[in-house]
């Protein structure tokens, strides 16, 4: 049903630099309008939308009749002439001169995701699907500019990409978190919940590192803030310490949100996006310590007592009066991990901080200062009953060459979720695991 036309293959994308020519292009139909020798087949193919125009007098009549009979989701490929449009989406047309159907879905079972409202249940067991929309399609175009930002920063940085082991022998961030896997000859590993722990054996090596994968936390949570697989970007700093970690973090955040401002509006736009919020955000962050976040806290009417770790309701409260994330720094040793830095002159706080962001988006970066004396680690080691020889790797960075050390994590899917504006974190990853959800 095609005609003998052969035309250079485009994107949607690169339509507007064709203007006047006749072009490929391959897809799939987004939405089709009909009026009577005439239709109007949108056709989606990845990197954006056009209106294709099918003229009945000017094409074979099984060409025409073809397109006009298409069904949602359909895949095909046109050829015509591009011309400029202002009122169409995208501001191109394309006049079709021929068509090839490559596959069209049956009308007796129909593409099931309709523009009438579907449950969230029934959206994430058809996410496979559900990626194609245009919300989907925005936020995960999000996430790809993000991830972008984050390793443009880094390699600009003098950072260098050194990537940790998924089989890990032994916990990081505490046991009961820890997804168990089994090995070989009977031996137990399990899925890495950081890479911090390698990155500082890295950083030993090359002085700034950092990786970036995913991470896996055994935590029973429903929130709309969780998620059981994430990926999360860790840099690690040799003779670094706090002050390091809060002017990094700092720099990171900005320069990604720059990225996400300057390629990413259309997508936001879709996402109805408040970027005004975005473009706010402005060096410095507000600063606090932990101690004044308590007395804050309670005076929004926060049962925190000082001791006890941040809540998502107590993360909110704290930024719920300002435009930019908050850094609150020197946490109680005790709801740290065994590696963190004791403060020299208050040894019961670690030199550890977070990132918080504003509207309710909660923690996107902790990190702090490593604990680089080897007695104290051990005894760091046993205070949390963690084996010693689980971590003689660990250790014998140490004795060999130790330094102040310093480095954070930050998840992705949080980071997207806040540039997005997305209520759950489930919409920042193409297969969200969850607690009840690992399918598809």
């Amino acid at each position: 049903m095609s005609l003998e036309i052969t035309a250079p293959r485009v994107t949607v994308a690169d339509a507007g630099r064709h203007v006047g020519e006749t072009v490929e292009i391959a897809g799939w139909l987004y939405n089709l309008r009909r009026s009577g020798k005439i239709c109007f087949p949108q056709l989606r193919d990845g990197t954006g939308i056009i209106q294709c125009v099918a003229v009945k007098s000017a094409l074979p009549e099984a060409v025409f009749e073809a397109l006009k009979e298409l069904t949602q989701e359909s895949s095909f490929t046109v050829r015509g002439k591009i011309r400029a449009e202002p009122r169409a989406h995208g501001g191109y047309e394309l006049d079709v001169e021929s068509a090839d159907i490559l596959q069209r879905v049956p009308e007796a079972d129909p593409y099931p995701i309709t523009p009438k409202e579907h449950g969230v249940d029934f959206l994430m067991d058809h996410r496979h699907l559900w990626l194609r929309s245009r919300r989907q399609h925005a936020a995960l175009l999000v996430r790809h500019e993000v991830i972008k930002g984050i390793r443009d920063y880094f390699d600009s940085h003098g950072f260098v990409l050194v990537d940790t082991p998924i089989f890990t022998p032994a916990a990081c961030e505490g046991t009961t978190t820890l997804f168990e896997v089994d090995y070989f000859e009977d031996e137990k590993v399990y899925l890495t919940q950081s890479g911090q722990l390698y990155n500082e054996a890295t950083a030993a090596a090359f002085g700034k590192t950092y990786c970036f994968g995913p991470t896996f936390r055994a935590e029973k949570s429903k929130t709309r803030r969780h998620l059981t697989e994430f990926w999360m970007v860790e840099p690690e700093m040799s003779y670094a310490n706090l002050e390091d970690v809060k002017r990094v973090g700092q720099e990171l955040v900005l320069f990604v949100i720059a990225r996400v401002l300057e390629n990413r509006r259309e997508e936001l736009k879709v996402l109805e996006r408040d970027v005004a919020k975005l473009e706010a955000i402005q060096a410095p962050f507000h600063r606090m310590s932990y101690d004044d976040a308590v007395i804050k806290l309670q005076g929004k009417g926060s049962e925190i007592q000082w001791g006890g770790d941040f809540g998502n309701t107590d993360e909110t409260l704290l930024t719920e009066d300002v435009d930019r994330p908050v850094i609150v720094d020197r946490f109680p040793a005790s709801i740290k991990a065994f590696y963190f830095q004791p403060a020299p002159e208050r040894p019961e706080v670690a030199l550890g901080v977070d990132f918080i962001a504003p509207e309710g988006y909660g923690e996107i970066i902790g990190g702090g200062e490593r604990i680089h004396d080897l007695e104290l680690l051990k005894q760091r080691l046993d205070e949390h009953q963690l084996p010693h020889e689980a971590f003689n790797w660990y250790l014998d960075l140490r004795k060999y060459g130790s330094v102040p050390h310093a480095g954070f994590g930050m998840g992705v899917e949080r980071f997207v979720a806040w540039m997005c504006g997305l209520e759950h974190i489930r919409e920042t990853i193409a297969f969200p695991r969850m607690l009840y959800r690992t399918r598809p």
